[in-house]
């Protein structure tokens, strides 16, 4: 197969074939480290932001959670407009605001503009990040070395997690909060016009207008369903007016949309691709694998700091075998699913992060370095394999010109587990948690209710009663939380353990092989276009030609 080449072509072209595609990945794992980074960096700033600001607790809340608020609510309508206008224009706009809003943030005078700074932050996460994925779709056109690829880019996903709390713990304890922001702006500086010259532009079909208030209706829903499940995370009850009203405004928007959807010639999102029960299998695995790491890893911090009495800067690091077993994990996928297949892969990975789990019971008030360090390690390769297979699954199942929707789907299911987790495990623990301290020896019942609501509250409360009350609550506290921490690991394990089942219905093996043989010359390299009518930096039209997912069927043959 001979390519042809297209005269007037930018300079930049020469770094799309070969090994160069791999500079892509860097340029691409980079930016995605940004936007993990700052969903965590912040949450161990709170205290030193609280006591320089003094933000109401209402404030505090909406400084915490506008960044994911924000950037799920909008992953669903940059990731489609991506497709239409340019993956990466709108990644390269996702930089600029996100350094801007790093800048304001950094140096916010008042806990209003922070909160706007944050929200400011969400935007660009959201341009950015299902860019980073569907332009990782476009380069690897080729499933084994889009395998490799997506391994890098789902353990750069965990890395930068895992490593907000260390690197906001170390700039905290040297510097001031504002400089977890700072990071951001020497990054900012060489990623936007290295990324500008580097990166292709990519875009899928743009048969029919935009869909505008679709997208408008998807953005509202989300934001409302986040908003009522991190409500119920934040201890509110279920059936508050506060909670219920933006969940039932949520999924009424939801619902509308997808009939929208349906309805339309040239939809935003092709919902069929639901219909397919590997994409739809996968993006489930997605939100059952971040329900658990991150409501695990939100009572372990705690655990970590309140239980074992660790610095921020030491709680990071206890986590940090998390991130390497995470790395390796990443790295060694592609050839583990080859290999074992992505059923398998996936369903071994939600049972080796059970037994994690089932492990971490055994811990008590005491500090065990060993069995946190092993549990860590399974938890991190098992989380690792389980999303690494489940987004392999589902970006090699959708076709190559929805690549920015299916992006976007992936990673609104992150988001959307991720506040699952807090809401569904923080339910649990508390109810675990408040009913042990109702009635402590020598504690007045008006201190117990107060410190029911969260260890740390009690520890406040236990130093104003001080003596033998106080050191009784303290102790009932801390051995109350540890039971719920027992009961909510194995809720956890449960949920791990459905996560399993339901990966069953994955193809039994990854069926590469005609993708393979289809693709003998790299679109990028050949100047032709990509799969499925993508169009990759070509100034003229060319005839299309098959996708080389469509040519080797989705998959599901070979279950």
């Amino acid at each position: 197969m001979t390519g042809t080449s297209t005269v007037g072509r930018r300079p930049r072209t020469a770094v799309q074939g070969g090994a160069n595609r791999w500079v892509v990945l860097v340029v691409l794992c980079v930016s995605l480290l940004l936007v993990a980074l700052d969903a965590t960096v912040l949450h161990v700033a709170v205290p030193s932001l609280t006591e320089d600001m003094r933000p109401g607790a209402v404030q505090l809340l909406w400084i915490v959670d506008a960044y994911p608020l924000v950037c799920a609510a909008l992953l669903i309508l940059f990731g489609t407009l991506g497709d239409r206008v340019g993956r990466r224009r709108i990644l390269l706009i996702g930089y600029g605001l996100f350094g801007a809003a790093s800048a304001v943030a950094a140096f916010s005078a008042t806990p209003e503009i922070l909160i706007g700074a944050r929200a400011l932050l969400g935007i660009g996460g959201a341009m950015i990040m299902p860019a980073t994925l569907s332009i990782l779709r476009a380069v690897f056109p080729d499933r084994r070395e889009r395998a490799v690829a997506i391994g890098v880019w789902t353990a750069v996903a965990a890395v930068g997690a895992a490593i907000g709390p260390v690197l906001g713990g170390f700039l905290v304890e040297h510097f001031w909060w504002g400089s977890v922001f700072l990071i951001n702006l020497p990054l900012m500086a060489v990623l936007l016009p290295l990324a500008r010259w580097i990166l292709p532009e990519s875009r899928g079909s743009a048969d029919g207008p935009w869909d505008v208030l679709g997208a408008l209706m998807a953005a509202a829903g989300v934001l409302g369903v986040v908003f009522g499940v991190k409500r119920i995370g934040a201890g509110e009850g279920v059936f508050g007016v506060g909670t219920l009203l933006p969940l039932a405004v949520g999924a009424v928007l939801l619902v509308l949309f997808v009939r929208r959807q349906q309805s339309r010639r040239h939809p935003l999102i092709d919902i069929r691709m639901f219909s397919r029960p590997t994409f739809s299998t996968a993006v489930g695995c997605i939100v059952v694998a971040m329900l658990a790491l991150v409501g695990l890893e939100l009572i372990a911090v705690q655990y970590l700091q309140l239980v074992l009495g660790l610095s921020p800067l030491a709680t990071g690091l206890r986590l940090l075998p998390l991130t390497f077993a995470a790395i390796t994990a990443g790295a060694a996928g592609s050839c583990v699913l080859r290999r074992f297949g992505p059923r398998r892969m996936v369903s071994c990975g939600f049972v080796l992060t059970a037994v994690a789990v089932l492990c971490l019971v055994k811990m008590g008030t005491h500090d065990d370095p060993l069995l946190l360090t092993a549990a860590f390690v399974m938890l991190g390769f098992g989380l690792q394999a389980t999303l690494f297979g489940a987004y392999e699954s589902m970006l090699s199942e959708a076709p190559a010109d929805r690549a920015g929707g299916a992006a976007a789907i992936g990673e609104t299911s992150y988001q959307l587990g991720a506040g699952m987790g807090i809401a569904l495990l923080g339910s649990v623990m508390n109810a675990a948690y408040g009913p042990a301290l109702s009635s402590v020896p020598g504690v007045p019942a008006s201190a117990s209710d107060q410190a029911a609501n969260s260890l740390g509250e009690a520890y406040q409360v236990a130093r104003q009663l001080g003596g033998p009350a106080g050191e009784a609550l303290r102790n009932a506290a801390r051995d109350a939380f540890v039971h719920g921490l027992h009961v909510t690991l194995l809720v956890s394990a449960g949920l791990l353990l459905l996560g399993a089942l339901a990966a069953l219905r994955l193809p039994r093996v990854m069926d590469c092989e005609a993708v393979c043989e289809t693709a003998e010359v790299p679109p990028l390299q050949s100047g032709l276009p990509g799969p499925s009518e993508e169009r990759v930096n070509s100034s003229a039209p060319v005839p299309a030609r098959p996708s080389p997912v469509e040519v080797a069927g989705s998959g599901r043959a070979g279950r």
